[in-house]
C-alpha cells in the first residue's frame, strides 16, 4: 500500500456503468427484499435485478396478452440472463417472479 495516493485527475460517481439505469434510494416491505433475495440467490442472480424485471414486467407491460408478454419480457431481459439458461429454468424463473408479484400486490393491497 502507497504512503499516499494522488485523486486529483479521479472522477465521482459509480465505477460499473449504468447506461439506461438510474441509482435511487426507495423503501420496500422487508417481505418483497427477502422475497426477491431469496429468488436471487436460488437463481444465480442479484436481488436488484429481481426487483428491477418484476417492475418491469407489471409496469410496461399492463394490459398486454399472454403471447405479447411472453416475447416482450424475453427480449427485454435477454442481457439478465447467465448463459446457457434452459428452457425450464427459464420457465421456473418466470413462475417465481409471477409469485413475487402476487405476493407484492398482496401486502400492497389495501
Amino acid at each position: 500500500m502507497k504512503d499516499e495516493y494522488d485523486f486529483s485527475n479521479a472522477k465521482r460517481g459509480a465505477v460499473a456503468s449504468s447506461k439506461g439505469k438510474t441509482r435511487i434510494t426507495i423503501m420496500l416491505d422487508d417481505a418483497v427484499i427477502e422475497a426477491a433475495r431469496s429468488l436471487a440467490e436460488s437463481e444465480g442472480f442479484g436481488y436488484q435485478t429481481v426487483i428491477n424485471n418484476t417492475l418491469r414486467q407489471a409496469l410496461l407491460n399492463h394490459g398486454k396478452t399472454t403471447a405479447e408478454l411472453d416475447q416482450r419480457t424475453a427480449v427485454a431481459n435477454a442481457g439478465h440472463f447467465k448463459e446457457g439458461i434452459t428452457a425450464r429454468e427459464l420457465k421456473n424463473l418466470e413462475k417465481k417472479l409471477t409469485e413475487v408479484l402476487s405476493e407484492i400486490h398482496r401486502v400492497m393491497a389495501p
